[in-house]
């Protein structure tokens, strides 16, 4: 049997929206996209949703809305993809990387405290594997030490914290719809916030900085004219991919359900094994369970994550490692960051598998996974 780490849940509905758009003949940004914000920003309860091509561009609008610049710091997890810090550096900005929960991989809240500098301007928090971070108390830091908080929420559709959905906490939310997450346009990302003067600030830096509306210009309630009101990017959202986005969105809750499906099956099975070790999702807030991170105990074991992994692989199961630390990488180690000053982050490093998890898989798949993780537990225990 062989079973991929993920497969995106696509049918008719997204062939359907797409083939429109082609028909239609308007291919980039036009009236899908817009009607694609409007239903996301719907769906989140945000005030404003504005869509672009990656949530990159997402993170990187949104740290040029609170002016982010040359020398300022921001505070972000080491456990996350190199995106999250990454946009810090395009401002000469130093991405300042704090500790993690062992239990959650959320962002630890007193390493958070003890790095803040007088140059620090904003928080990025990771809604790590979909379970928000605890924002209650980041808000108040940040709010305690005039910071802006600016959240990764890659993973984390659909997701709640306290009854809240996320996207309407922080002051600027930056979603995915990469391949892999829990709603796909193929690539694409979303920005969401209350406040109407970013919000109309990022719609006109998301296309070369032209005037608000000037996709309408190929239209016959446009013109030829435009004006360029600021130094922007090339990082609107296509039609296409929003007609994707719109099919899927119809079915969020339900992709959302098989997924948490599927966490139960596993948790039900691998609590029984001391040799593993289970996410905690934290009993305030809801996961989107766009990942399913499972470590191991290896003490208990004869054998490392890597070769957990390659003896997955020898029998048809992909993986992921959700992620390797920032301060791993060579840049990173070059900025003067040492893994010896992270060492949860070591410890999940050493432990951590992320297990497929999407819609679509079938029951006997997760059987199978399931088995086999538990058969190279026991011949491999100490």
């Amino acid at each position: 049997m062989e079973i991929p780490f993920h497969k995106p849940y696509i049918n008719g509905e997204e062939e359907k929206e797409v083939i429109d758009s082609l028909r239609k003949g308007w291919l980039t940004m036009g009236k899908k996209t817009v009607e694609f914000e409007k239903e996301f920003g719907n769906y989140i309860g945000a005030k404003n949703a504005v869509a672009v091509n990656s949530c990159t561009a997402a993170l990187h609008l949104a740290l040029r809305c609170i002016g982010l610049k040359e020398g300022d710091e921001v505070l972000v997890p080491s456990v996350t993809f190199v995106a999250t810090a990454e946009v810090v550096g395009y401002f000469g900005a130093r991405p300042v990387l704090v500790d993690v929960e062992r239990d959650t991989h959320l962002i630890d809240l007193r390493d958070l405290e003890k790095k803040i500098t007088e140059r620090t301007k904003a928080i990025i928090p990771v809604h790590y594997s979909g379970q928000p971070a605890d924002m209650d108390e980041i808000i108040e830091i940040a709010r305690n030490h005039n910071l802006y908080v600016v959240e990764d929420a890659a993973h984390a559709l659909p997701s709640s914290y306290r009854g809240r959905r996320i996207g309407t906490i922080g002051d600027l939310t930056a979603f995915s719809f990469y391949a892999t997450k829990t709603l796909t346009t193929g690539e694409g990302g979303m920005i969401t916030t209350d406040n109407d003067k970013w919000a109309e600030k990022i719609r006109v830096l998301r296309l070369h900085g032209i005037s608000k509306d000037a996709w309408k210009r190929y239209t016959k309630e446009g013109s030829w004219e435009y004006d360029v009101l600021e130094n922007g990017y090339k990082y609107n959202m296509t039609d296409i991919n929003a007609a994707l986005g719109l099919a899927q969105l119809k079915k969020v809750e339900w992709m959302w359900r098989e997924r948490e499906k599927i966490a139960n099956m596993y948790n039900e099975t691998f609590k029984d094994y001391d040799e593993l070790i289970l996410y905690k999702i934290k009993p305030d807030r809801i996961t989107s369970w766009h990942l399913y991170p499972l470590k191991l105990n290896l003490e208990s074991l004869k054998i490392n994550r890597n070769q957990f992994i390659e003896e997955l692989k020898r029998r048809g199961i992909g993986t992921s490692v959700h992620f390797i630390p920032l301060y791993r990488f060579s840049y990173y180690k070059k900025l003067g960051y040492r893994a010896e000053d992270f060492p949860n982050s070591e410890w999940i490093f050493e432990r951590v598998v992320s297990l497929p998890i999407f819609p679509g898989i079938k029951k006997e798949e997760v059987e199978y996974v399931i088995e086999n993780v538990i058969d190279i537990v026991k011949k491999n225990r100490r």
